[in-house]
């Protein structure tokens, strides 16, 4: 954790608030692959649950934060499908038994008293975005907890990321971005529009991968600028993809840009870090067959049930 996190407000008020913001649906997937299939008295599976769970208690030991919430896609973009109609289309459906889980998933964090907000065609990135941008704009710390490269272009002083397949506690901040990009923050939307990203379906310029594309905007600053400056490019290769591609890069910084401006409004009392309902997770734990987790229930201090 960033230097000055414990530094408590002028007045001698309570400390700083530090808010974790989980991408609920890629650690969902996550926690699915990352274990092999367990399942429940009944039958039903209950890996990705157990995943889920772990993952979650290992994030609070790694971040502590103040407040946290996990943030669930609500469904894709409606203007971003109008811009780019294969958006995402490239995305198998979601596995039936993770499917399954989802649900328990909900019922937990309800049970452990954990945050969660789902809107409808807000897709999950956007709200985080904007639960980011008012809790910066409150004085408080941010981390966002995902592996989604699209979260890069929100690092700054008080927004850092925890990606899940990185080094445990190792919170990304500006230098990590750059050192992992070739580009800062700030550049990171204009980056991807230029290199494209797969994982969304969205093409790039064709020829331009993200070295050529990080020494562009070193050199230029700005997609803007490049385009601007499009004579001044070398080699003429490059400058002739460059040309015949602006319209797909404008289009993508579109699709790429983060929309903080959605509404969702952030519930501070709501997200505050608090003790879980050990009657209910245990009944939840039993049911699961999670023995070793409602054994855990009773060694835990006050404020710390899972």
């Amino acid at each position: 954790m960033e230097q000055g996190l414990e530094v408590r407000r002028a007045g001698g008020a309570s400390p700083e608030r530090r808010l974790l913001l989980v991408d609920g649906h890629a650690y969902a997937y996550r926690a699915y692959h990352a274990l092999q299939r367990l399942s429940g008295p009944d039958g039903a599976p209950t890996h990705a649950i157990y995943g889920f769970i772990k993952m979650l208690g290992r994030l609070r030991i790694d971040c502590s934060p103040t407040h946290w919430m996990v943030v669930w896609d609500g469904g894709l973009d409606a203007g971003r499908v109008a811009a780019l109609p294969e958006y995402k289309s490239n995305r198998p459906p979601m596995p039936k038994d993770l499917a399954a889980q989802l649900p328990g998933m909900i019922e937990y964090l309800e049970a452990a008293r954990v945050a969660w907000r789902q809107e409808d065609g807000i897709e999950a990135d956007d709200a985080i975005a904007s639960l980011c941008r008012q809790a910066v704009a409150q004085g408080a710390w941010v981390t966002v907890a995902s592996s989604d490269k699209d979260f890069m272009q929100l690092v700054g002083e008080r927004v850092g990321l925890e990606n899940p397949s990185g080094a445990a506690g190792r919170r990304l901040g500006v230098s990590e971005v750059v050192e992992k990009t070739g580009v800062r923050p700030e550049q990171v939307v204009d980056w991807l529009s230029l290199i494209g990203d797969a994982v969304d379906n969205v093409a790039g310029v064709p020829g331009i991968g993200p070295k050529t594309a990080s020494k562009l905007l070193a050199q230029f600053g700005s997609a803007e600028e490049l385009y601007g400056r499009l004579s001044e490019v070398e080699p003429a290769a490059v400058r002739e993809k460059l040309g015949s591609s602006q319209a797909v890069v404008r289009r993508n910084q579109g699709l790429i840009r983060l929309r903080s401006e959605v509404r969702v409004e952030m519930d501070w009392d709501g997200a505050a870090v608090r003790p879980g309902d050990e009657q209910r997770l245990r009944s939840l734990y039993e049911r699961w067959g999670f023995r070793s987790l409602a054994a855990e229930l009773g060694g835990l201090r006050q404020g710390e049930l899972w």
